[in-house]
């Protein structure tokens, strides 16, 4: 009988689904046993593959525009926020639409709108192109909105005259959006900030776990899709954080157990669209290979939930 190796595996916590995920995803659960499928989603509700698979199986139909939803049928919006555009369009078209947009990017929303009802320009830092960005600068007027990707940017950009703001994307690196804010804060002394920080609490939390099992493991491995934005930020945390590798995977039968030989201690985290079976497919993956002692790393406790909208609480 062969002897498996020992490993030791730290996992992070929290990691994986946030309160905003998880009431994105009960949005959609509930309009299908309320409406019947199929219920249409614009966009991915979250970014995982595996949870959108999940509720394509319950009846879900995932477009990327209303013009591709018939009038007659229930829609749902992603988690990520959507442009003040498209529930105008949904209205028009007397649609039944329910927004699953997590609380606190809609704070982010209403933030951004305060401030541009105060005259102040805003200085955007998010990633381009990714829904949330889209989403928050189509709470606005065209022009009113600067984006700020990077420090070089950020010593770059040339802001209009008048009073400024900055807002955040959600789900940012929270040491780098630092870096980023104390140079426009440099640049720009009179800049108005936030109310309370808008990089959320999940993301911050999940970030503080990895940084705490990165610099005790030889290699991270983080449960997440390419495309979710906290989920690549946590990779990279990892690696600054001084492990020497981190890689990414969405399914357990992705993860290759041998790219573990010869490691005495392996992390393994998820991003906050990515449910706990999945980090569980990775442990029985690697459980393949080797003899798993597993220690969880807790630096933070999660208790909040957020209200379904009121049209599904009834």
């Amino acid at each position: 009988m062969t002897v498996k190796p020992a490993l030791h595996v730290l996992l992070a916590g929290p990691r994986g689904f946030c309160a905003g995920v998880d009431r994105a995803i009960k949005i959609v659960e509930e309009s299908l046993r309320r409406f019947g499928a199929p219920v249409y989603v614009r966009h991915e509700i979250v970014h995982n593959k595996f949870v959108v698979q999940s509720l394509e199986a319950q009846g879900a139909v995932f477009v990327e525009e209303l013009d591709e939803v018939p009038a007659d049928a229930p829609v749902v919006f992603s988690a990520h926020g959507v442009p003040k555009s498209v529930p105008a369009e949904a209205r028009r078209r007397n649609m039944v639409y329910l927004d699953a947009t997590c609380p606190l990017v809609s704070k982010v929303h209403r933030e951004a709108e305060r401030h541009a009802a105060a005259g102040r320009h805003i200085l955007l830092i998010g990633h381009a192109g990714h829904p949330e960005v889209i989403g928050t600068m189509g709470q606005l007027e065209p022009g009113t909105v600067t984006l700020v990707e990077t420090v070089a940017d950020a010593e770059s950009i040339q802001a209009p005259e008048g009073p400024l703001a900055y807002t955040t994307q959600t789900t940012l690196s929270v040491d780098d959006t630092a870096e980023i804010v104390a140079v426009l804060q440099r640049r720009f002394p009179q800049l108005v900030a936030p109310a309370k920080e808008d990089i959320c609490y999940a993301t911050t939390n999940r970030q503080a776990a990895v940084k705490a099992i990165a610099a005790r493991s030889e290699m991270v491995v983080v449960v997440g899709a390419p495309n979710s934005s906290n989920s690549v930020r946590l990779r990279e945390v990892a690696e600054r954080a001084g492990c020497a590798r981190a890689i990414m995977v969405q399914r357990g039968r992705e993860l290759d157990p041998a790219l573990a030989d010869g490691l005495s201690t392996l992390g393994i985290t998820a991003g906050a669209s990515a449910p706990d079976m999945l980090v569980q497919e990775v442990l029985e993956r690697l459980g393949e290979r080797f003899a798993l002692t597993i220690e969880e790393v807790v630096v933070a406790e999660e208790n909040v939930v957020f209200k379904l909208p009121a049209a599904l609480a009834k």
